[in-house]
Parts: structure tokens; C-alpha cells; sequence
């Protein structure tokens, strides 16, 4: 028998929509500037590059309708809707989630300047709020994938209107990664990236799919 000099943390793990069971995570793999509109928005080349990748830790997902606290060290917290894939055997896509990636943007932008990684800016505690999954084929093409702050349109845009497709997404990360079961991959977010502060509500959805809604906690003490 193993005996741990300090107890290990709980395996994270999503929901699964209508289920009892849940689906263990072992690392989030996030794509950057997926859709067109938005690769514009960031100041970036939207004509079909090759995706890159960033990642945060599995410990950075809320799930069951738990609200993030406001993180510290920014003034400038975004929220950045995304389709979110989760593998099983093979790299094979056994379920479909709303997610919200939360972005410390002065932050990166400061890394971006001095060419320094971004792990701060995206990669810190409670910065992947996730809904449960829905397993099966997935969202249509045509669906809509849309988020809200305190009732106000935010992002609105097409799963179709992604530079990459989910399947290639898979097949590109899987040239870098030993892709398998536990590995969410966050789809890339469309235009209309923006702040959020304390107490406003965040309702995320995609069609067909469990919505994600959570209201930004105090900041962290």
C-alpha cells in the first residue's frame, strides 16, 4: 500500500447532463484565436494558421454551478465562451460542453509585449468555469454559441464560424500531446471578448447543449 507523505487532492471532474456519473479531467488544452472575428479583434493574421495551444490545470475548472472568485493581480478579467471537447479511448470525442475561459488580459498582454509565456493569465485558479457534458455526436455545425453579462449580449457567433473544426482540432493536438481520456481541449472563442467584475452574472450557452451560468465571486482573500 502507498503511503503519502500528504494525502493526494481530489481528481477534478465535469457532470455528465442527465447521468449519475461523472467524467474524470486530468489537463485542460485550450486553442487560441479559433474564430475569425475574433482573431481580428486580437490583432492576428484570421487566414486558417496552423492552431496553437496553451494550457491551464485541471484544478482551474468550477463545475456544478459553483461561481469563481475574482482572481487577483488584474484589473481586467475577460470572459471567452468556448465548446469544450472531451476525449475517451483513442482521442475520440465522447462528450460536449459549454465552457468559459477567464482571462486575466493585462496580463497577457504584458507577457505578449516581453514575450513571455501566459501561464498567469490564463492558467490561475477557478479560470475554467465548465457546464456538465452532454455525451453522444455533438452540437450541430449551425449552432448558435452565445454569452451574456447581466443580461446583455455579449458574444454571439456559429460553431461554423470556427477557423478549425473539432475533429481537426483533435488531430492537430494529437501531434503533440499523448491525447487520451481526461483531456478537455477548449474550442476557441468567438468576437466579443470583454471584462466582468464582481457580482455580475455570466450565462453562457451553446445549442443542444447543458448551458453554464455563474455569478463572479468577491476577490480572492
Amino acid at each position: 500500500m502507498i503511503q503519502w507523505l500528504i494525502p493526494p487532492p481530489e481528481t477534478p471532474s465535469l457532470p455528465v447532463a442527465d447521468s449519475a456519473r461523472r467524467y474524470a479531467v486530468r489537463r485542460i488544452l485550450c486553442v487560441g484565436q479559433n474564430y475569425v472575428d475574433h482573431a481580428r479583434e486580437m490583432g492576428a493574421d484570421p487566414d486558417r494558421p496552423a492552431p496553437f495551444f496553451f494550457s491551464k490545470p485541471a484544478m482551474a475548472l468550477v463545475t456544478d454551478g459553483g461561481d469563481p472568485l475574482f482572481p487577483s493581480m488584474t484589473g481586467n478579467l475577460h470572459h471567452e465562451v468556448e465548446l469544450v471537447l472531451a476525449l475517451g479511448e483513442a482521442a475520440e470525442i465522447v462528450g460536449w460542453a459549454v465552457g468559459c475561459d477567464l482571462t486575466r488580459r493585462d496580463l497577457q498582454a504584458e507577457a505578449k509585449a516581453r514575450g513571455r509565456p501566459w501561464d498567469a493569465a490564463k492558467g490561475f485558479d477557478q479560470s475554467a468555469p465548465c457546464g456538465a457534458l452532454t455525451t453522444g455526436p455533438g452540437p450541430d455545425a449551425a449552432s448558435a454559441i452565445r454569452l451574456s453579462v447581466n443580461g446583455e449580449g455579449r458574444q454571439s457567433a456559429r460553431l461554423s464560424d470556427m477557423i478549425w473544426a473539432p475533429h481537426e482540432i483533435v488531430e492537430q493536438a494529437a501531434r503533440l500531446w499523448d491525447l487520451g481520456p481526461g483531456d478537455l481541449i477548449f474550442t476557441g472563442t468567438p468576437a466579443g471578448v470583454g471584462p466582468v467584475q464582481t457580482g455580475d452574472r455570466v450565462e453562457a450557452v451553446i445549442e443542444g447543449l447543458a448551458p453554464l451560468s455563474f455569478t463572479m465571486g468577491p476577490p480572492r482573500s
